[in-house]
């Protein structure tokens, strides 16, 4: 098994609009991708511009899907104008 864990730092003013994409994103993600265990994302309660994505998949190829897929690839555009930088992304190995 796979987890990702993501750190996404958001402009200012662009908060709103970064959740409500990524809102939607998860719920297509819970939906339709069948390789996904588990995806959330959060908001720091110290730093309100930062959010988490955890993310968890059966294998690889689940997280090369998620990648390639539809909504994943729609919600980009919107997320990208939203981010301050580039996330930070760690590569996970579940041990049970």
């Amino acid at each position: 098994m796979i987890c990702i864990l993501a750190t996404l730092r958001v402009k200012e003013g662009k908060e709103r609009l970064f959740e409500e994409t990524f809102i939607g994103l998860t719920k297509k993600v819970r939906t339709n991708e069948e390789g996904n265990i588990f995806y959330q994302i959060s908001r720091d309660r110290e730093h309100p511009l930062t959010y988490i994505v955890m993310e968890h998949y059966i294998d690889q190829e689940s997280v090369e899907n998620h990648g390639k897929s539809n909504h994943f690839r729609a919600a980009g555009a919107k997320l990208a104008e939203c981010l301050d930088g580039p996330p930070i992304i760690k590569k996970l190995e579940a041990l049970s």
